[in-house]
């Protein structure tokens, strides 16, 4: 019979006489949710209207509250704990939060692998060792920085509370290029003076007083950031240390070969005067003809072109056309070669070409690498300049032609080209091949030019004497060891890259052409008494880790005196990358056997962005394998890079490089400006752009957001292998949720009082959810040995009663008893003032209301008492629904953060810390407990803060590794278990997902996820009906389903909360002046509008949206309708398709809405 009754009523509101079928139920339900995705944002938008504007009033702007800066003024010594015994401040403000907390970490010695233990000890939960991406010491962190360091702090600190060893060593990069390049700027504009005009001693003394004065603020940042480094080991890879461990490493493998000297095409740095390896080589793809802008030139290049010219066969008159993309090289061509099979040329075989403006005579050459279809079938051959015609001259025993300085210049004996720069005389050889009458014509070309990295320069091949490290067998091993398992690569996707690299890896060039950076502990060697024997023609170079060493060496080799051996160091300086290959050992004193060493090699993980797989994670490989026969570690994690909003790479020259900081602190936009116009490294042209970028992406500057929002925000933008496009300005969304813990931990300790004394154990609420699983549990309203008739059993008599009824909707809680009709009665008589009573009052009308048959059929009797709690269940002391739900979604929680800590996946624990903050504890759990709260049981009240205090200390557990300070912050304040707690946070046992396993209940969180269906409905029918979302209404609920019944009885007093009813009652008759909201195919949620709202206004409203929403629809339709819409960019079309959906949604929702209305006035 239930189920007909929900069927007749929803058929009659509807206007309909025939009752409506299950399935016809099924399927509103269906239509209902369908449109849920409107109703939310109706719901949203609903929540923001004023009272005032509901009534027809005129809207008074809404103030904009600011974000108060409160800072913590407490005289604290540096290093010791911050005074917690002050009230927190109102509201949540990151500069008091994060003020003192860090000092105290670090002289506590809570990031040392020490603290709490004996290293010589085994520990048997393990070790967790890393070392630091080591930033260049040129400048400041910034948030590509940021990102690396939040995420290897929150790994860091969460095997720190895990109990396992945890060490994370600090360090910086010498940065070779990048530092003496700053410092060369910094000399030339001040003083006017090169490096040479110092000298390399006085150059380098330079370096490192620019090195202390800038070293440390990059530390500071890094102390900013929260990062739990271990300061006692920190590095910097031009210590003694580090600079014994480069010595030891060259030398080993100079001695075994592995590291070679040889006279090869390298790629050339113009600008820095240097060459660089490989993959420091970008190359930039041009689909044609395309200028490009090149440092030390005001003019762009042009690039992109093929450019075809004749050479003249010596003493026949006949020419042959060859063709290039650098036209300034024929200067250094020394032959032409063809294709031996090419007829064309068969008969020119031997003869010789005469070079227009060197006279040079040009060998035309046979070789099988040309190729007969490609251009004339005829290739100039540049053997100095050029990498295929460098194998194509040595095969041939061809001339090798330099024709440019190290700084890019036309070298002497080049007539009128001497002297120019290699892009002006690519200019000047192509007129003068127009005016030789030798040019032919130039063509378009797709192709690809090699970039400098550090410079931005075009790449010039040249050949120089440089030292190369074999790189063939340590790359096989790298392969195998990554294929066997034993070193694992996160995501794995870029195993692919890693096996494609590995296979095609090069002999890599060391050699550096600098004064900054480790110098080169090799020796030329020469003899007093004339040249070395056996090495007339070549030099004789030695390794030693001093030049002692290197001596007796040299003289062992030669048999001679050490007093007759000259050495010469090579002045070159190692590329920056070999150090920084050799930092997971070099920071514990390496080569030397020290207990660092010991106990920290290998690594647990070596953690960084993709970007340095090969610059540094190979180097590193192939280093601690070759050197110490062992991986540096055991897993590499390779974070997503980091980009604007808009996709793009951070560049200074756009303007959104930002300091992290200029986050955490906040910045207005003149500020930002003025940073750059410090930046002497920038053209003037790009300063004016970045300004233009940062005015457009920042207009009213960045807002503090605290260093707890930007490392969450950054952790939660992290998705394995994809890029991160960080739009600055969200973080402060996440400022937001600061505050939201912020209140929540307020509001929570002001409830639970100053003498509250948290169970020593969880096994006390263990033991509840077992006694509360071992039976079926009813809410009950009954039992107390006062007689709530009786007015005088109040403490205060009538003031009492209001404030019951402040909180309740009846007597008994939100279902009107036999009770209500008792105080009715006495009230009647005593003809007490109501109107000084308003809740009384409305309570008092609203019962005078009821028919006799309505009074007659109220349950109960007269003894009821007064509503307990929502968390009194059946027995006295036993857990609530709410309560074990809140426990079970704690479960949840300590599995999803732990999970998503083992899996790399951070969005995942992000993801879920902020579901049990905002949408868990804040938005249901703290709400259904207030009427707890404000009842006089004081055993539930007991019960329902321990539960309260449990769902604190394991949210703030759970989320220390990514707020570090908000959660010391708040933690502190947080009443101990027991006397042996630890003293912080970030050293407190972090929540085990088999110590909370005990409260997961999936029937408790069905039921619970039920009873929020409910509350969802009624929210989104009061959107619908334009009623604001904290009006109290009437709410009837009927179910066909039994089990849906108990349910509903068991959550009532939740749902009456969370819903904001006035009053709430289950029931098979149809109320009166009600509209239905479909919840599920057997559930109704009756709506009482009936003296809410005025029915004719409100269908008035709704009309105007549906005529607004369908003139937009109409308009979309026709848009979507046109014949060139397959031309609109996906991206458009997408959002095109989600916008009409929205829009038929609203229409059926407000359509539906109009149909309810018409049944109500005809009912």
């Amino acid at each position: 019979m239930a189920d007909s009754n929900v069927q007749n009523a929803v058929g009659d509101a509807e206007g309909g006489d025939k009752p409506k079928t299950a399935k016809q139920l099924e399927k509103e339900a269906k239509k209902a949710a369908k449109m849920a995705k409107f109703a939310e944002k109706q719901a949203k938008a609903a929540e923001k209207k004023t009272a005032d504007g509901q009534s027809g009033k005129e809207k008074k702007p809404k103030k904009v509250e600011e974000k108060k800066v409160i800072t913590y003024d407490i005289q604290t010594p540096q290093g010791e704990k911050k005074n917690v015994e002050v009230e927190l401040p109102a509201q949540y403000s990151p500069k008091y939060v994060e003020a003192a907390w860090y000092a105290w970490w670090k002289k506590a010695g809570f990031f040392k692998p020490e603290y709490g233990r004996n290293l010589d000890e085994p520990n048997p939960k393990g070790q967790f060792i890393m070392v630091i991406p080591p930033p260049n010491v040129t400048g400041t962190l910034h948030l590509g920085h940021a990102l690396t360091n939040s995420v290897e702090d929150a790994l860091c600190r969460w095997n720190r509370m895990k109990g396992r060893t945890a060490l994370w060593v600090p360090g910086c990069d010498h940065a070779g290029i990048a530092t003496q390049v700053v410092v060369e700027k910094k000399i030339k504009r001040e003083e006017g003076l090169t490096r040479h005009d110092l000298g390399r001693e006085a150059f380098l003394k330079r370096v490192w007083d620019w090195k202390i004065e800038k070293g440390n603020f990059i530390y500071d940042q890094l102390e900013k950031m929260g990062s739990s480094l271990d300061w006692d080991r920190v590095t910097f890879t031009m210590d003694p240390g580090p600079a014994e461990a480069v010595k030891e490493a060259f030398v080993r493998m100079h001695e075994d070969g592995t590291i070679y000297r040889a006279n090869r095409l390298v790629n050339w740095s113009c600008t820095l005067k240097s060459a660089i390896s490989d993959i420091e080589v970008e190359k930039k793809e041009l689909p044609g003809r395309t200028e490009i802008a090149v440092p030390g030139y005001s003019e762009k290049v042009e690039c992109g072109v093929l450019i075809l010219f004749s050479y003249e066969v010596e003493k026949t008159g006949e020419r042959i056309t060859v063709a290039t993309t650098r036209i300034e090289t024929m200067l250094g061509d020394t032959a032409v070669a063809v294709h031996p099979k090419d007829e064309r040329y068969k008969h020119l075989k031997g003869k010789m070409l005469v070079h227009p403006f060197t006279n040079r005579k040009l060998p035309i050459i046979e070789d099988e690498f040309v190729e007969m279809d490609f251009g004339t079938g005829a290739v100039k051959i540049t053997p100095a300049h050029d990498p295929n015609d460098y194998e194509v001259g040595k095969r041939h025993n061809l001339p090798f032609v330099t024709i440019f300085t190290d700084d890019g210049y036309i070298k002497e004996g080049y007539k009128h080209f001497t002297g120019m720069k290699r892009f002006e005389a690519r200019k000047a050889v192509l007129e003068a091949l127009k005016d030789a009458e030798l040019y032919v014509e130039t063509k378009d070309n797709p192709m690809v030019v090699p970039i400098c990295s550090r410079s931005k320069d075009i790449i010039e091949p040249m050949i120089k004497p440089q030292w190369y490290v074999k790189c063939l067998d340590m790359a096989e091993k790298a392969v195998q060891a990554v294929k066997t398992g034993e070193l694992e690569i996160i995501p794995k996707m870029h195993e692919k890259t890693w096996y494609h690299w590995m296979e095609e890896m090069r002999d890599w060039c060391i050699s550096r052409q600098l004064w900054w950076g480790h110098r080169i502990p090799a020796y030329l060697v020469s003899l007093k008494d004339g040249p070395v024997p056996g090495y007339e023609d070549s030099e004789f170079w030695v390794s030693g880790r001093t030049e002692e060493e290197a001596r007796q060496k040299a003289a062992k080799e030669l048999n001679v005196a050490g007093d007759k051996i000259i050495l010469s160091q090579d002045p070159d300086v190692l590329d920056t990358w070999f150090s920084s290959g050799l930092f997971p050992f070099s920071v514990f004193n390496w080569p030397n056997k020290t207990k660092d060493m010991e106990h920290f090699y290998p690594n647990t993980l070596l953690e960084t962005g993709h970007d340095i797989l090969f610059f540094w994670v190979a180097r590193m490989v192939f280093f601690g394998q070759k050197l110490l026969g062992k991986l540096p570690f055991k897993q590499v994690y390779l974070h997503a890079m980091v980009r604007d909003a808009h996709g793009r790479k951070m560049s200074k020259s756009l303007g959104n490089v930002i300091d992290p900081l200029d986050v955490i602190n906040g910045i207005t936009i003149e500020e930002l400006n003025k940073q750059l116009e410090a930046n002497t490294n920038l053209d003037p042209r790009e300063i004016a752009k970045a300004k233009e970028g940062q005015r457009r992406d920042y207009p009213q500057g960045i807002p503090e957001c605290g260093t707890d929002a930007l490392r969450f925000a950054l952790c939660a933008y992290t998705s394995q292998g994809r890029d991160i496009n960080l739009d600055v300005l969200r973080v402060n969304g996440y400022r937001n949720f600061c505050n939201k813990l912020w209140n929540a931990t307020k509001f929570a300790m002001m409830n639970l009082g100053n003498d509250f004394k948290p169970y020593e154990s969880l096994q006390h609420l263990k033991d509840k959810v077992q006694a509360a699983s071992t039976g079926k549990s009813h809410p009950t309203s009954t039992s107390s040995n006062n007689n709530i008739c009786d007015l005088e059993k109040f403490s205060n008599s009538l003031t009492e009663l209001n404030s019951l009824l402040e909180q309740f909707s009846y007597i008994s809680g939100y279902i009107p008893t036999k009770a209500d009709l008792c105080v009715l009665e006495r009230l009647g008589k005593s003809q007490a003032p109501l109107s000084e009573y308003p809740h009384i009052l409305r309570w008092y009308c609203h019962m005078s209301s009821f028919t006799s048959a309505e009074r007659n059929a109220l349950p109960g009797s007269v003894d009821n008492a007064l509503p307990t709690s929502s968390t009194q269940l059946g027995k006295e002391g036993q857990l609530s629904m709410v309560d074990r739900w809140m426990l079970s979604q704690l479960a949840v929680a300590v599995r999803e953060c732990n999970a998503g800590f083992e899996e790399f996946n951070f969005p995942r624990a992000t993801t879920a810390l902020y579901n049990l903050w905002w949408y868990q504890i804040c938005d249901v759990y703290l709400e259904c407990i207030k009427p707890v709260m404000y009842s006089k049981n004081e055993e539930a009240k007991a019960l329902c803060r321990n539960v309260l205090y449990t769902a604190l200390y394991v949210g703030l557990t759970l989320i220390s590794p990514f707020m570090p300070f908000l959660s010391e912050e708040l933690f502190q304040r947080l009443p101990p278990r027991t006397s042996s707690q630890p003293p912080s946070i970030c050293v407190t046992p972090y929540p085990e997902p088999e110590e909370y396993d005990i409260f997961y209940n999936e029937e408790v969180d069905e039921k619970f996820k039920f009873g929020q269906k409910v509350i969802g409905e009624v929210r989104s029918a009061k959107a619908k009906y334009d009623i604001p979302h904290k009006t109290k209404v009437e709410i009837t609920l009927q179910s066909g389903n039994a089990e849906y019944r108990d349910t509903l009885e068991s959550l009532i007093e939740e749902i009456a909360t969370l819903s904001v009813a006035s009053n709430i009652s289950i029931s098979t008759d149809k109320p009166k002046g009600s509209v239905p909201t479909p919840v599920n195919a057997d559930t109704v949620a009756w709506m009482k509008l009936q003296g809410l709202v005025n029915l004719s206004s409100c269908q008035d409203k709704i009309q105007k949206k549906i005529d607004n929403a369908e003139e937009k629809l109409q308009s979309l339709m026709a848009e979507m309708a046109k014949a060139d819409y397959d031309k609109v960019p996906e991206e458009i079309r997408s959002r095109n398709v989600s916008k009409k959906l929205d829009l038929e949604a609203e229409l059926e929702q407000n359509r539906d809405a109009i149909k309810k209305l018409e049944a109500m006035e005809t009912d």
